[in-house]
C-alpha cells in the first residue's frame, strides 16, 4: 500500500519539471509554415540558443553568473562566408541595438504611466535627439569584450510556391555571444548616465533618473522574461 503515496509524488514531480521553460535543438522538419526549405546545414537540427539565449545556456549550465549571452541571425545573404561575416562583424552593434531598445522603452513610461521625456517639452529636444541618433552608437562604443562562441549556418531554398516574393538561394548565420557581465552592466549605465546629463533642467534630470534606474538589472530580467 505504500506504493500507492510514491507513485503520487513522483507523478507531482514529474509534472513540476515538465513545466519548467526549455529550449531544445529544432528539427528542421516543424510544422511551422515558412517560405523556404532548408537544403544544408552546419547541423542536422536548429539550435535552441537561436531561438531563446537565457534560457539554452542555463539548461546547459553555462556560466551565467559571469556571463550574459546573446544570439542573433542575419537575413538571407548570397553565400555562407558573407552571411557569417556579417553575424560575427556585428555583434557589437546588435547588443548596442538591442540596449538601446530597452533603455527607449523605458523611457517611454514611468511608474505613473507618463513618458520620462516629454516629447511636447522644447527642453527635452536635445534628449531626445541624443537617445534617437545617438545612443547606440555611444553603447556600441563601450561594449568590449563581446566574444563569439557558437555559430550556425542554412542554406535554404526560398519558393514562390510556399510564399517568398521569388525563387532564391539563401543563407543565414546565427552567431551565439558572451558578454561579461560586469563589462555589460557598466556600458549601460554609463549609457544612462550621458542621457541624464543631456537633461536642462532639475525636473526633467530627476524624471529620467527614476526611469533609469537599475536599468541594467531591469535588462538582465526582461531577456529572461521575468519583467
Amino acid at each position: 500500500m505504500k506504493l500507492m503515496p510514491l507513485l503520487i509524488a513522483l507523478s507531482l514531480l514529474g509534472a513540476a519539471c515538465s513545466s519548467k521553460k526549455t529550449v531544445k535543438d529544432v528539427d528542421n522538419s516543424e510544422t511551422i509554415s515558412r517560405d523556404y526549405e532548408v537544403k544544408d546545414g552546419s547541423s542536422t537540427t536548429r539550435p535552441g540558443w537561436i531561438e531563446d539565449a537565457s534560457v539554452w545556456v542555463e539548461q546547459e549550465n553555462m556560466d551565467v553568473a559571469k556571463y550574459r549571452y546573446f544570439s542573433f541571425e542575419t537575413e538571407p545573404k548570397v553565400n555562407r562566408e558573407i552571411a557569417c561575416n556579417l553575424a560575427k562583424a556585428n555583434v557589437r552593434a546588435d547588443i548596442a541595438s538591442e540596449i538601446t531598445t530597452f533603455i527607449q522603452k523605458s523611457l517611454a513610461a514611468s511608474e505613473e504611466g507618463s513618458p520620462a521625456i516629454d516629447p511636447n517639452n522644447p527642453k527635452t529636444q536635445p534628449m531626445r535627439e541624443f537617445v534617437s541618433n545617438t545612443l547606440a552608437e555611444r553603447v556600441q562604443s563601450m561594449i568590449h569584450g563581446a566574444a563569439v562562441i557558437k555559430t550556425y549556418w542554412e542554406k535554404r531554398s526560398y519558393l514562390q510556391k510556399m510564399g517568398a516574393k521569388k525563387d532564391y538561394i539563401g543563407f543565414t548565420c546565427a552567431t551565439l555571444v558572451r558578454m561579461d557581465s560586469a563589462r555589460l552592466k557598466a556600458a549601460i549605465e554609463k549609457a544612462s548616465e550621458d542621457i541624464v546629463n543631456k537633461a536642462d533642467d532639475a525636473e526633467t534630470k530627476e524624471n529620467v533618473k527614476k526611469a533609469l534606474d537599475q536599468v541594467d538589472e531591469d535588462f538582465v530580467k526582461a531577456r529572461k522574461g521575468e519583467v
